[in-house]
């Protein structure tokens, strides 16, 4: 369901890539290994996957290489020499890591890492880099809240069918995970202030972000990042990320788009001016959108009569408009439907940078963005602040 806010690509030529190439040294030693055994390291330099290999001998082993920036690897041990595609398709072959798997994952950077365990990959320590303690670190604050979501999640299993597709039921959820997000975007926030210059920290900024993006909150974080930090190829590709959430922020004028509805006839969003109108955007294939349908069902007959409407727009695929039109029939969806059918390439959804689905924007009648991502009884509070309590 999600589109990464924040992507670490680079599409470097040649000479860039000589000039940012930086060398980088992991040495492993698992004592309690002593048969021969193969070690792959795994990591992408710029757009191109890379796969290295190297022999296990009395448990030591060692890669060299270069890097670009701090990139996300992978280590794994063949304890039985299958060579790497049998050990893939006989590992991770269901979409996960078998029980037989002995893999670690971590950030590579620059200089020398040194890697330390016993008889397995999976439980070693890392030593001699900063940027994997810092991220060990933000884990650890994390899992907490971590744990209380996966709580919740089983509290809301535990439930009847008929429950769960109650808009009370799917409200209350709501309301718990909004308060564990903003615990996560508390101690994500404490992190970026007091580690600027790690790298870890973009990464943290663009979970702060999440599917709806505020400049008002991301900007100031990012400027306080290091020079050196920002310069990054995953820096940049912030920079342009944030550069563009401005087109969409609150109080900036919604951009006009002109897509099809139900029966093929152009619907132009400036069409909607004098009115209140959220811009939902969702797809039949959504499971999240489809469970929060029947709150806008809701709100939407509450405040229709105040001027208030809804413009939806869909992100079903080329060969989905049977399924789109099921979708609108089945979840009572009476107001105003387009889509250009063109999946996650939808041009009004590009247009805002919609990054994941649900999301919505609330435009005002003179056509300025007043709210966006509202969901639950945000929604509706939002509503009766600005047309008064029905």
């Amino acid at each position: 369901m999600k589109r990464f806010f924040f992507v670490i690509a680079a599409f470097l030529p040649a000479i860039a890539f000589a000039q940012n190439a930086q060398p980088f040294t992991v040495k492993a030693k698992l004592t309690n290994i002593k048969g021969p055994a193969t070690a792959y390291l795994v990591y992408y330099l710029g757009a191109n996957s890379v796969t290295d290999s190297s022999t296990v001998s009395n448990g030591e082993f060692k890669f060299d290489g270069v890097v670009m920036d701090p990139v996300s690897a992978s280590l794994f041990i063949d304890h039985k020499n299958l060579g790497f595609d049998k050990y893939v398709a006989q590992n991770f072959s269901d979409g996960g890591p078998s029980k037989t798997a002995d893999g670690l994952s971590f950030f590579l950077e620059k200089g020398t890492l040194i890697v330390i365990g016993k008889d397995s990959i999976a439980t070693a320590d890392i030593t001699g880099s900063a940027i994997n303690d810092d991220n060990k670190n933000l884990k650890a604050q994390l899992k907490i809240i971590l744990d209380k979501a996966q709580q919740i999640t089983l509290e809301g299993k535990k439930a009847t069918a008929e429950q769960q597709r109650s808009a009370s039921f799917q409200n209350a959820m709501q309301a718990k995970y909004k308060v564990l997000q903003g615990e996560q975007k508390t101690v994500l926030k404490n992190f970026i202030n007091t580690h600027p210059a790690s790298y870890i920290s973009l990464l943290a900024l663009s979970s702060v972000s999440g599917p709806t993006p505020d400049v008002a909150e991301v900007g100031p974080l990012y400027d306080q990042l290091s020079d050196d930090l920002k310069k990054t190829e995953g820096g940049k590709q912030l920079k342009l990320s944030i550069d563009a959430l401005r087109l969409t922020a609150i109080g900036a004028m919604a951009p006009d788009f002109s897509q099809n509805d139900v029966n093929g006839v152009p619907v132009q969003l400036s069409s909607f001016r004098g009115k209140y109108v959220l811009i939902d955007f969702w797809a039949s294939w959504c499971g999240p959108c489809r469970q929060e349908n029947p709150n806008v069902v809701k709100i939407y007959n509450k405040y229709r009569g105040k001027g208030f409407t809804v413009l939806g727009v869909s992100l079903d695929r080329p060969d989905g408009k049977a399924a789109w039109l099921a979708a609108i029939k089945n979840d009572g969806l009476t107001w105003t439907q387009v889509s250009d059918l063109k999946y996650w390439n939808n041009l009004a959804a590009t247009l805002y940078g919609v990054q994941s689905i649900p999301q919505n924007f609330l435009i005002d009648p003179q056509g300025k963005i007043v709210a966006k991502g509202l969901r639950g009884d945000d929604l509706d509070s939002t509503l009766e602040k600005l047309l008064g309590k029905i």
